[in-house]
């Protein structure tokens, strides 16, 4: 008995002296890459300090340190070389915020670069906003803004420069046709209308969703149920020209039309996969189509594979974009954020159309210069033609 006893005791000592030695090489292990880490992040600080020196010293003019800090961090993530990831200024993320929102700071005008890249050409003036009570039309080309060329600022600068804060004026030079004119416009906090529709001919409720977010939602549900009550027989979504935005403001337009499961998964580098859209019991049984265009991505094509893939709704236009990739925005403790893209997403009865986009099921090509998305007209539109002529034999 004494020597089972003692053959256990020793057995026991071997197996906890191993496990020991195991732990300290594990140990040792995460210590040593912890200290590789700190000492490689201790070397970038003291390059990116001997070249802060160096400028300081060296440039022939006054620098600004906080400008240059916000260059050297756009240009760390710009390193990834993914057009998706970028680090945003504490200015730059408040007003991507505003943007998520749906709320915009600024005059009320969707705007374009002129062909020779001199101006700012207005595409659509909102109604009640500072620019259409500034008499701002369709067409007009704004040349320069507080005094400065847009030729000279750059397009994203220049529109910075309109943008501007809340309860402030700008002075804008547009030119319309040959005559050249002067306006001073109050700047004002405006709400992006984003989701709107109309019932067309055959009780066919239309649709368009131009962005996903955070207040589309509300507009989106206000719409479908107008359009419900009014006796909708069909509907046509329109997402064409649509760049996508908020995945959460997607799950909660596309749940009422879904049945009830797991829509959509987000895989991230890790080779996790996550649940990221899921529909309740509550299902809208109607005939469905959805306009798809070359510019429609991101969101948008998730709304459109969601429908297709489940059976919802065919799909008519071109091929999408291609964009199947989700990101994520961070903010950090300067006040800035950083946008990075985290995960791979698809549907749970699809593939994912990164880089590949969805093909509809109905191809037709559109000139687009001939719409006005704010009044859908299947006379001019061959595509929501295509949808209506489709609809309406489903629904005889």
């Amino acid at each position: 008995m004494t020597m089972q006893w003692s053959t256990f005791w020793k057995r026991l000592s071997i197996g906890v002296l191993l496990a020991f030695a195991l732990f300290m090489s594990v140990l040792a292990y995460r210590l040593d890459m912890a200290l590789k880490a700190t000492q490689t992040a201790l070397g970038n600080c003291e390059r990116l300090e001997n070249l802060e020196q160096i400028v300081e010293s060296d440039y022939y003019e006054e620098v600004d340190t906080e400008e240059l800090m916000d260059g050297a961090l756009k240009g760390y993530v710009s390193a990834l070389e993914d057009p998706y990831s970028g680090y945003l200024t504490p200015s730059e993320y408040q007003q991507w915020k505003s943007n998520e929102a749906g709320v915009s700071v600024g005059i009320g005008v969707t705007i374009t670069l002129t062909e020779d890249g001199s101006g700012l050409q207005i595409v659509s003036v909102e109604d009640a906003s500072p620019a259409k009570m500034a008499g701002l039309q369709t067409d007009d080309v704004i040349t320069a803004v507080d005094g400065e060329r847009v030729a000279d600022l750059g397009y994203q600068e220049a529109v910075n420069r309109v943008r501007g804060e809340v309860g402030t004026g700008v002075e804008l030079t547009v030119q319309r046709g040959e005559t050249e004119l002067k306006k001073t416009i109050q700047r004002q906090e405006i709400e992006v209308v984003s989701a709107y529709g109309v019932m067309l001919e055959n009780q066919i409720g239309y649709i368009r969703i131009a962005s996903f977010k955070e207040n589309t939602v509300e507009q989106f549900q206000t719409t479908l149920q107008n359009l419900l009550k009014k006796g909708a027989k069909a509907l046509v979504f329109d997402v064409r020209e649509n760049g996508g935005g908020l995945v959460v403001a997607l799950e909660k337009i596309v749940d009422p039309l879904l049945p009830e499961g797991d829509i959509a998964t987000a895989t991230y580098h890790d080779g996790e996969t996550k649940l990221l859209v899921h529909s309740d019991a509550n299902e809208l049984h109607l005939p469905m189509m959805v306009l798809v265009n070359g510019n429609t991505a991101s969101a948008a094509e998730l709304f459109t594979a969601s429908l297709k893939d489940f059976g919802k709704a065919e799909v008519i236009g071109e091929q999408t974009f291609g964009k199947g990739i989700m990101q994520n925005t961070v903010e950090m403790k300067d006040g800035g954020a950083v946008t990075l893209t985290v995960a791979t997403y698809q549907t749970t009865k699809g593939e994912c159309y990164h880089g590949v986009g969805i093909t509809p099921d109905v191809i037709i090509q559109q000139d687009y210069e001939t719409i006005d998305f704010d009044h859908p007209d299947p006379d001019h539109d061959a595509q929501l033609q295509q949808a209506m002529e489709l609809l309406a034999e489903k629904i005889k």
